[in-house]
């Protein structure tokens, strides 16, 4: 395998990610997966979860509706699976978001993770927020697409992969022919990620049309983001789109750290 490449596509998915989202939450979440992996040398849920914790205690922001009352919880003093569990039975249920799909994608980032790892790591982490076994699901899916295509897959193989083992609903996302809508329900945001990067020819004009379709509440864009960045790989990441500052600083140095396991 041509190892530039690969490190070229690990270093698209954070950047990418960052460049797909217009509001900001999913990038700072993602971050703290990044940041976990690089100083654990393993996925662990716990310290995921704390960091999580002290982000909430420190002023965090776009978290979507589920995730902000988890984290509410457990500042509080619950469990995460205690918060997950309530607040999936308070909201009937409702908890299939993309959030998790939104944030997981910096599992692919990690070498040491092998596909059942990436697949279970994915899940595990949805689980801290996410009851619903559609957001898990379609995390899952979101994090193995990304560790195919960071191996090196064609595309379309690399949708086989991803769904093998998935939910019907998510199956049937990785397959989209048409934009499958714009709200935060997870498969509906994967639907029209997988879309917008298999029918556009660049990672910029997959971000463009998809940050257009998406309007303010920008759910598909994250995924076209972290997906089209390890399809395409850093190089193709519109520099106009990534944020400045600390957090560019942040993402540039776990990313950094990430790249050079490989």
């Amino acid at each position: 395998m041509d190892n530039k490449g690969i490190q070229d596509r690990v270093a698209g998915v954070l950047a990418g990610l960052a460049a797909g989202d217009r509001n900001g939450g999913p990038i700072q979440m993602a971050l703290r997966i990044a940041e976990s992996l690089a100083a654990m040398g393993v996925f662990d849920r716990a310290d995921v979860g704390d960091r999580y914790l002290s982000w909430w205690r420190n002023g965090a922001f776009d978290t979507g509706p589920v995730t902000g009352r988890v984290l509410g919880l457990v500042a509080e003093g619950s469990t995460f699976d205690e918060a997950a569990a309530h607040v999936d039975l308070k909201m009937c249920g409702q908890t299939a978001g993309c959030n998790p799909a939104h944030r997981c994608a910096p599992l692919a980032m990690a070498p040491f993770l092998d596909d059942t790892e990436l697949v279970r790591a994915a899940l595990s982490e949805a689980s801290l927020t996410h009851a619903h076994p559609l957001a898990g699901d379609a995390a899952a899916a979101v994090a193995m697409l990304c560790g195919v295509l960071i191996r090196g897959e064609e595309w379309e193989s690399a949708l086989e992969r991803a769904g093998k083992g998935r939910l019907g609903e998510v199956r049937r996302a990785l397959a989209a022919i048409a934009p499958a809508g714009r709200g935060g329900y997870s498969p509906v945001a994967l639907g029209s990620a997988i879309f917008f990067i298999g029918t556009s020819f660049s990672l910029t004009d997959a971000l463009s049309r998809s940050i257009t379709y998406a309007g303010p509440e920008n759910y598909c864009p994250v995924l076209v983001g972290s997906i089209g960045g390890a399809r395409w790989g850093r190089s193709a990441v519109p520099t106009q789109l990534l944020p400045a500052g600390k957090l560019w600083k942040r993402i540039d140095v776990v990313t950094t750290a990430l790249t050079n396991l490989w």
